[in-house]
């Protein structure tokens, strides 16, 4: 018999749930303390959120509790219960039912965040209600490093506060691509007792992007970083937590190619992850990309969609050609349930960007800006607005101090 290890968000113990047999109503229940109210940083079953359950032939039902009934952030909540719940075999489909806490039941919830905002420090910098998307593939050579640098790009040039950290710690290519080469610099942060590393900042258009990478640690991107897997792991660890990242509405995670330890790493560090998958239209490139998605879902995180690159190269004469096949990002796409976010083509101008650190959207010429401006409108759109939060979980009643949401 095969088990998944599960690790519980809240506390220092692991439970295991069977792979190979329908699970018990306890098992579902520790698959769901994975889902993060990103509010009150907390889970949703030891918030009392997550009511009765049932399991009848693969279908689970959920009894959901949110402190008011139309919280934007239903949808979110929504994405992750399913994820972690169908990465388990023996369930095939997930049914939640929605209702609203009693004034009680919402009494004691805000009691608890209070209490966990007083015992608990944060598990990472990264403010909870951040989206996290971590940029992944198969293999390396698909160019994941440059849809990550373009997607920070537009969301930034959107008006929004974007982290980037760069986990390819041995390939590390940020700094290069985005035109910040300047080392780190720490620096005494107030209610810390140790320096903080300071992400290095570009303004874009309206918004702002904060990057940290080990490229910015050498002293010239030709020096080869020989660390051993567990050091890559560390390397991460300090990142999320001795980084000063401020408010951030995004982070965007331009991970290593493969399933290894950073990617188990991440997983472990940032349960409420989602993950973008790269890949090229080769079908052998799909068949690579497809241990990433498994990766995911072993470890219960959302795969949020698959971004297509190298698409098609298109001549002067309009005539395209798929240079390296077709249909790879779509049949990955629909193998693992989830949306082709974009296909993008073949362009100069992409790889010219990011060798002299102007990102391709930032001048809005080609096809290629147009599909990252889209793919970034499309996360936009997938996102809860957090400045419409007025009345749901932690501002209910105003009553949860700042420190719980900033966790």
């Amino acid at each position: 018999m095969s088990f998944i290890s599960v690790l519980h968000p809240t506390a220092p113990y692991t439970t295991y749930v069977s792979q190979t047999q329908a699970p018990s109503i306890n098992d579902i229940r520790s698959l769901l303390r994975a889902v993060i109210d990103p509010e009150l940083g907390d889970n949703i079953v030891d918030l009392g959120m997550a009511g009765d359950i049932t399991f009848t032939d693969g279908l689970v039902t959920v009894a959901m509790k949110l402190t008011i009934k139309g919280c934007p952030l239903r949808v979110q909540i929504r994405n992750d219960i399913e994820s972690r719940l169908l990465a388990h075999p023996a369930i095939t489909k997930v049914t939640i039912d929605w209702g609203e806490m009693t004034p009680d039941e919402r009494t004691a919830v805000m009691t608890r965040a209070r209490w966990n905002a007083k015992e608990q420090a944060s598990d990472t910098a990264v403010p909870a209600n951040t989206r996290i998307l971590a940029i992944a593939s198969g293999k390396g050579g698909v160019g994941k490093s440059s849809v990550t640098v373009n997607l920070a790009a537009a969301l930034a040039q959107a008006g929004k506060t974007v982290g980037v950290l760069d986990a390819d710690i041995w390939g590390f290519s940020i700094p290069r691509m985005l035109g910040m080469p300047d080392r780190l610099q720490a620096r005494a942060v107030d209610g810390r007792d140790k320096p903080m590393i300071v992400p290095n900042v570009r303004v874009v258009g309206s918004g702002l992007l904060k990057v940290v990478s080990t490229g910015m640690l050498v002293e010239d991107e030709s020096t080869a970083l020989m660390w051993r897997g567990l050091m890559l792991t560390k390397a991460v660890e300090q990142f999320l937590h001795d980084v000063e990242w401020g408010e951030l509405d995004y982070l965007l995670i331009d991970m290593p190619p493969g399933t290894g330890d950073v990617q188990m790493g991440l997983a472990r560090m940032l349960p409420r992850t989602d993950l973008l998958i790269v890949t090229t239209p080769a079908v052998s490139a799909q068949k690579v990309a497809i241990r990433a998605a498994d990766m995911a879902r072993r470890s219960f995180l959302r795969v949020a969609g698959v971004i297509e690159n190298m698409s098609t190269f298109e001549c002067d004469h309009g005539t395209q050609y798929a240079l390296f096949g077709t249909g790879g990002g779509q049949t990955l796409a629909d193998e693992i349930g989830v949306k082709l976010l974009g296909q993008v083509p073949i362009e100069s101008t992409v790889a010219a960007g990011g060798d002299s650190g102007e990102p391709v959207v930032l001048s809005n010429t080609g096809k290629a800006a147009g599909v990252f401006l889209a793919i970034a409108k499309r996360i936009i759109d997938d996102t809860p607005d957090m400045t419409e939060m007025s009345g749901c979980s932690a501002r209910t009643e105003d009553i949860v101090p700042v420190s719980v949401r900033s966790r």
